[in-house]
């Protein structure tokens, strides 16, 4: 990590912290763009030890697209790639997360046998604006937990959209834990996920990863409403030539499902 780096990192968290007094509201903490990531933008970018300073709860990824990344309660652990769960060290780098210090805002129990679907056409008209940023936390237990990860990819690296075609897929049953992730709006695409994305990790930090799919047997909703948004865009020579013009959100249908 450059000096210039680390120094442009410790200015962005002095402005966030003074954006955060400036516009009440939590904030969303962005590393580079999902465009970028489906494209083949996977080198670390940020440390972890430096992204926890931006939250305590979160999704992404890993340098060179090793697996998948759980925030949780200030720690963050790494799905890898036949789905078992370890905590990762804070020197490990990301080239694509979100963060945010989780403030529970609504708690609402869930419906015994409710998917994942059902949980979205319940959720979204509860919420007070589809054109703000909402992080969530699910816990409790689940009938079953569709999970996937990706293993880690070398030079030239292939687009998502290929590597998902060698995925690891589990379907976990009768599991307790906790899902995390984000509702991002519409009009995020190409920069975020729109909509719903969503990470799994058991209560004994064993597996998980990209939460697919879900029933819930007894859980409790609880969702932090966020309207500030912060994005650290990568600066390096692979990012900066780039062609993000592209609409990408077919290709992001394809990874996301």
């Amino acid at each position: 990590m450059s000096r210039y780096f680390k120094t442009a990192m410790l200015f962005l968290l002095v402005l966030g912290l003074w954006c955060a007094q400036a516009w009440p509201g939590n904030i969303l903490t962005q590393v580079s763009t999902i465009d970028a990531l489906l494209a083949g933008a996977y080198d670390g970018q940020v440390t972890i030890g430096e992204l926890k300073a931006f939250g305590d709860l979160g999704i992404g990824t890993f340098h060179a697209l090793d697996g998948e990344m759980i925030a949780l309660n200030g720690k963050v652990f790494q799905a890898r790639a036949d789905g078992r769960i370890v905590a990762v060290p804070d020197s490990l780098t990301t080239p694509f997360a979100v963060m945010v210090f989780f403030e529970a805002e609504k708690t609402l129990p869930l419906p015994s046998g409710i998917n994942l679907e059902a949980l979205t056409l319940m959720t979204d008209p509860l919420l007070p604006s589809a054109n703000l940023f909402y992080a969530f936390r699910i816990e409790g237990a689940f009938e079953t937990m569709r999970v996937r990860s990706v293993p880690g990819q070398t030079k030239p690296y292939p687009p998502l959209t290929e590597v998902v075609q060698h995925q690891y897929l589990k379907t976990l049953e009768k599991v307790e834990g906790v899902v995390v992730g984000f509702r991002c709006p519409p009009f995020v695409r190409g920069v975020n996920v729109p909509g719903y994305h969503l990470h799994f990790i058991d209560k004994d930090e064993k597996s998980g990863g990209h939460a697919l799919e879900f029933t819930v047997a007894n859980a409790v909703l609880q969702w932090d409403e966020i309207s500030n948004f912060h994005m650290m865009l990568p600066r390096d020579p692979l990012f900066s030539r780039m062609n993000l013009e592209k609409d990408r959100q077919e290709e992001l249908q394809k990874v996301e499902k």
